[in-house]
């Protein structure tokens, strides 16, 4: 198994992807504690980087992600969640995804 590797803040990039559709949901952000307890309980774990805090996704909202597979890119450097929507909404700002925009 691959190393994780985590920049200078203990911090790794997370993709999460919705495991039926492959739509890409939203991109966060992970220390060591989150992927621990993402592992541990099955469902999506974040570090706030504006909170500086861990976060359940979900925990406030309802709208939890529940992880089906995890995954790691060939450098260690990035994590791919493979999640079940619970509620349909992944962003903040209400939306199902945070990518709902075109440049």
């Amino acid at each position: 198994m691959t190393d994780l590797k985590y920049d200078e803040k203990g911090l790794i990039t997370v993709v999460a992807q919705d495991w039926c559709t492959g739509e890409v949901l939203m991109v966060a952000w992970a220390n060591q504690e989150a992927v621990e307890k993402t592992k541990e309980t099955g469902y999506a774990h974040y570090w706030s980087r504006s909170r500086q805090k861990l976060w359940k996704k979900g925990e406030e909202s309802g709208h939890l992600q529940k992880v089906k597979s995890i995954q790691v890119d060939c450098d260690g450097d990035t994590l791919l969640y493979r999640v079940e929507q619970v509620g349909g909404i992944a962003c903040h700002t209400g939306s199902p995804s945070c990518f709902n925009q075109t440049i």
